[in-house]
């Protein structure tokens, strides 16, 4: 594992929860990303779900770079340049796409592809990665599906999404796999067009000390 991929992932795994953001307007990136890192998370994935996912990523970067910033939703090569001219830390995909994953080696941004079964996994494991997004996560089998990879999989560490939320959280942070939990609860989409970070503040916080307890 690169060493900046092993940085990357040693700050995800301290978080233990891994904020994703869809905003649908750039201003609200530094709010949003303040709030985040005010209430202890120092990390969060902006997806490319809207068109000002690059320019979102490009502000937080600039203004606020305690905060490790990744692009989430990324499907294809343009996609993974875009991120990387925007200056994300790192890229999550929803599926496995050998090109996508070679683009991302190729530039030097470590990418979590997402995976739900043994094939992906060993695709994985051929271009030398050890941590992966398992998605989606609670329609895939969640915890058993990750508690049944442990055993000829003992080195893949795994990033849950799609279906985490507050009720099964630290069910997720209590194995030994998971390197940390993805959540699109802590900042709704409709919070973020009502400008309410304060109650994504108070969400994000909520999540931290769950994750405390589920570590």
């Amino acid at each position: 594992m690169a060493d900046n991929t092993k940085n990357v992932c040693a700050r995800i795994g301290t978080a233990r929860v891994l904020p994703i953001l869809t905003l649908e307007r750039s201003e609200s990136a530094l709010p949003l990303a303040t709030a985040l890192l005010a209430s202890g998370l120092p990390v969060a994935e902006i997806t490319f779900r809207s068109d000002s996912a690059a320019d979102s990523i490009r502000i937080v970067r600039e203004r606020i770079p305690d905060l490790l910033i990744g692009a989430g939703t990324v499907l294809s090569v343009n996609q993974v340049e875009l991120a990387q001219r925007a200056g994300s830390q790192f890229i999550l995909t929803p599926g496995f796409n050998p090109a996508v994953v070679e683009a991302s080696l190729e530039l030097g941004v470590p990418i979590f592809p997402g995976v739900n079964n043994p094939t992906d996994i060993e695709l994985a494991m051929g271009f030398g990665l050890e941590a992966v997004k398992f998605f989606p996560a609670e329609a895939s089998g969640g915890v058993p599906f990750l508690k049944a990879m442990s055993g000829p999989y003992p080195a893949v560490r795994f990033l849950p999404t799609g279906g985490i939320s507050p009720e099964n959280l630290a069910d997720y942070l209590a194995l030994d796999n998971v390197l940390a939990c993805g959540g699109s609860w802590i900042a709704d989409p409709t919070f973020i067009r009502a400008s309410r970070y304060d109650e994504i503040a108070r969400i994000a916080a909520e999540a931290v000390a769950l994750s405390a307890s589920g570590s």
